[in-house]
């Protein structure tokens, strides 16, 4: 037993944030993690053993971002998962904010549109990760109306940041697109029930989940083991699934790589709402329109490896 290991403290933690991988840091240490990883990004419990390497002992309360963990704050405002600070000065467009802005990891699902956050790094080159709801600067309110009374810009509000607009812009880029993909697949909907009606229902349906054809099918009578099946295929985790205020769209949460994501599609799988901007992605195809569950995890694989894609928190 080395002097080293003579002076570590057994049953000493540590609490960071984790975002893949086997490798931990701090402000000013490194450790290698063993054992089982977590399925999930997320803030845990590390306990540190000799010679640098650690495990994970439990999920940990997303607060650990402090200043004794933490080596700079910024203030701003989300676009997205991206993160405009207070100082940023230039407008930016919806498809431009995945190049221009840098993303910010572990955000709390209950942030409002608008809120005045901030977020920090746990070492120098670290990635952003979410802190706080922030207290707003005066014109956050007045900003959410708009965007209620879907005004074009908020040129007319007094002291809107550049951070602000492109915030306004990006939620109100994802509300139009949504809605242009549904009436597009209304018109779908309405070509596809033509077809259907020269054609007899299929037998069988449980068994024909193995194929596109029979989960779209099945979709219509069984959501959920249509849904489950179809996000398999691409290589994700069915996490829940509600019906949509809308006739015939399904709310649905899964997980791919570790991350959760949720996007809105109708009953049969198409997607109406992605969930992310997919602008940079060059399908060939006429965008997000085409994505079904099935193809959705490998279009969000792909852009987050070519950091291509922005990605919304609620849709």
């Amino acid at each position: 037993m080395s002097w080293r290991e003579l002076l570590h403290d057994k049953n000493e933690t540590i609490i960071l944030p984790w975002l893949g991988g086997r490798l931990l840091r701090s402000s000013t240490r490194i450790w290698t993690i063993v054992g089982e990883l977590p399925r999930e990004h997320g803030w845990y419990t590390f306990k540190l053993l000799a010679g640098r390497s650690a495990t994970v002992e439990n999920a940990a309360d997303p607060s650990g971002l402090t200043g004794a963990t933490c080596v700079q704050f910024q203030y701003g405002y989300l676009v997205g998962d991206r993160f405009a600070a207070e100082d940023f000065k230039s407008r930016i467009k919806p498809e431009e904010a995945a190049q221009k802005l840098p993303r910010v990891h572990l955000i709390d699902d209950t942030v409002d549109r608008f809120a005045r956050v901030s977020v920090g790094r746990v070492y120098a080159d670290g990635p952003l990760i979410f802190r706080q709801v922030e207290m707003p600067l005066g014109s956050e309110d007045e900003v959410l109306r708009a965007f209620e009374d879907r005004a074009e810009d908020v040129m007319h509000i007094k002291g809107v940041t550049p951070a602000l607009d492109a915030a306004f812009h990006m939620e109100s880029w994802q509300r139009t697109e949504a809605e242009r993909r549904r009436v597009e697949l209304e018109r779908l909907r309405r070509e596809e029930a033509e077809r259907r009606a020269q054609e007899e229902r299929r037998a069988n349906l449980i068994k024909q989940l193995g194929d596109g054809a029979g989960r779209r099918a099945m979709a219509k009578v069984d959501f959920e083991p249509a849904a489950r099946a179809a996000l398999i295929v691409g290589g994700a985790e069915l996490l829940s699934w509600v019906k949509s205020r809308y006739e015939n769209e399904y709310t649905v949460r899964y997980r791919v790589d570790g991350e959760r994501y949720e996007c809105v599609c109708d009953e049969t799988m198409h997607i109406v709402d992605a969930g992310i901007c997919l602008n940079n992605y060059e399908t060939g195809e006429k965008g997000d329109t085409w994505f079904t569950l099935e193809s959705l995890p490998a279009v969000i694989r792909e852009g987050q490896r070519r950091n291509v894609i922005v990605r919304f928190r609620r849709v």
